[in-house]
């Protein structure tokens, strides 16, 4: 019945049979309980900041660095939107200052290419040298 009414968002029968045994037992706590199991070791923003100061790092150093698994790493870069691109460490999406600053570097290098014919970038030297 919960499921034709709540739809995706209804509870698991586990979770249900877990709600009615804790009340029969007179625990009418609705807060979650401690889990067992291994707590989160560190914060993105121990990750971030690594990744601050050299975005070049692989799992397994942002891993050591942290003291956990580099499963561990992986996950919560996956979770933060980042991927690995050339050897760095980038976001998924782009911020808009970084869309800006590669729109600025192309403006750039055309106005260069532009100003600076194919001439200019000719090395001549002593005659011979030239055949």
């Amino acid at each position: 019945m919960l499921v034709e009414v709540y739809g995706d968002t209804a509870l698991t029968d586990k979770s249900c049979r877990e709600w009615f045994r804790r009340f029969k037992d007179g625990d009418f706590n609705v807060e979650d309980k401690p889990r067992s199991g291994q707590s989160k070791k560190f914060e993105d923003k121990e990750l971030e900041a690594l990744l601050e100061e050299d975005q070049s790092q692989t799992q397994e150093e942002l891993a050591e660095s942290l003291r956990v698994t580099q499963q561990a790493v992986s996950i919560r870069l996956r979770a933060m939107g980042m991927i690995q691109k050339q050897g760095n460490w980038v976001p998924y999406e782009l911020k808009s200052r970084d869309v800006e600053r590669r729109f600025f570097t192309c403006e750039q290098l055309i106005q260069r290419q532009q100003r600076k014919g194919v001439l200019h970038r000719i090395v001549t030297g002593d005659k011979k040298w030239i055949f």
